[in-house]
């Protein structure tokens, strides 16, 4: 297991969570990097690991005791590269949470992305949209063959890096029963940060790595500049100026549909608070994605030295 953490950390839920993997325990490594950044922690931790397969979990990560024994046949086949699985939220979390994590299992705010943070299918070949490295098992080779994530990403390493293993002929698969439990962030604060965050990864990776997967990205900020340029739109004295208003028509009866169908995945007060949370979601990303596009990328030589401390956790 490979998990990041940050200097100052006391407890890691994920090393607690892996001691309690049902797998022989000589054939486990727990190696935790602590920094500053994630993308370096990993690569250092990449590199002192000595086992065939890594296992990332974030450092809020809890497997369930079987995730290994479930996928790691799955490695028998040469082919595939990577296997991932659902972060779920779990049943105890506070009800803003369990709200959050409504939003981000539903369709029209997270696409296929959903299956990252619900049930979809069961075991299939998948694309990067539907894996996330807080629950990731990967080939070491691979990694080290392709010179880990690259530092200048963070968050998307991990979707550029996927690209690339596709793009060599390598296959992703995404087990349903492959599972973390994980708390969505615990306030609106926090939450419209991550969204906002999730939103210039993407478009940063982009730009690193371009790629046809990434069109559907596009919508929310694109939709985000509708609703900006819409009454100047509405403000021009022509005979069609309300045909300007049918792709918010279209969208709002999307929200009205997704309400209904969010009623078979939670109870129906969250169903509620989630629907003003899903038009919140494409605004924010649709914000961070237009200001990923001008961020500055550094790379390691540009950025001022970063300790990472790599320590070794016995498994008991």
């Amino acid at each position: 297991m490979v998990i990041a953490a940050r200097p100052e950390q006391a407890e890691i839920k994920s090393v607690i969570g892996s001691k309690s993997l049902d797998y022989p325990a000589d054939k486990l490594e727990i190696v935790v990097a602590r920094g500053k950044h994630p993308s370096i922690q990993r690569n250092a931790a990449i590199k002192a690991a000595t086992g065939d397969l890594i296992y990332f979990l974030d450092d809020d990560s809890v497997p369930e005791p079987q995730n290994l024994k479930r996928v790691v046949g799955h490695f028998a086949e040469p082919d595939v590269k990577m296997v991932g699985g659902p972060n779920l939220c779990p049943t105890d979390a506070p009800e803003v949470e369990q709200v959050f994590a409504l939003v981000l299992a539903s369709w029209l705010a997270f696409g296929p992305s959903r299956a990252r943070y619900s049930h979809v299918g069961t075991v299939r070949e998948t694309s990067e949209k539907e894996l996330i490295l807080c629950n990731l098992i990967a080939r070491r080779q691979d990694l080290i063959e392709l010179g880990g994530f690259d530092e200048k990403l963070y968050p998307n390493e991990e979707n550029a890096l996927m690209d690339e293993l596709q793009n060599r002929g390598g296959k992703l698969l995404y087990n349903a029963q492959m599972v973390v439990h994980r708390r969505p962030r615990p306030t609106l604060k926090a939450f419209a940060k991550m969204l906002i965050t999730y939103g210039r990864g993407r478009a940063e990776q982009f730009r690193v790595n371009p790629t046809f997967g990434s069109a559907l990205n596009f919508v929310p900020p694109l939709f985000l500049v509708y609703l900006i340029v819409l009454p100047v739109l509405l403000a021009i004295g022509q005979p069609q100026r309300w045909l300007s208003l049918a792709p918010l028509l279209f969208y709002m009866a999307a929200v009205q549909g997704q309400a209904l169908l969010l009623t078979l995945l939670g109870k129906p007060r969250h169903c509620v608070q989630a629907i003003p949370l899903i038009v919140l979601t494409h605004l924010l990303y649709g914000f961070g994605f237009w200001k990923g596009l001008f961020t500055t990328l550094k790379t390691a030589a540009e950025r001022p030295p970063m300790e990472v401390i790599i320590e070794r956790i016995p498994v008991e």
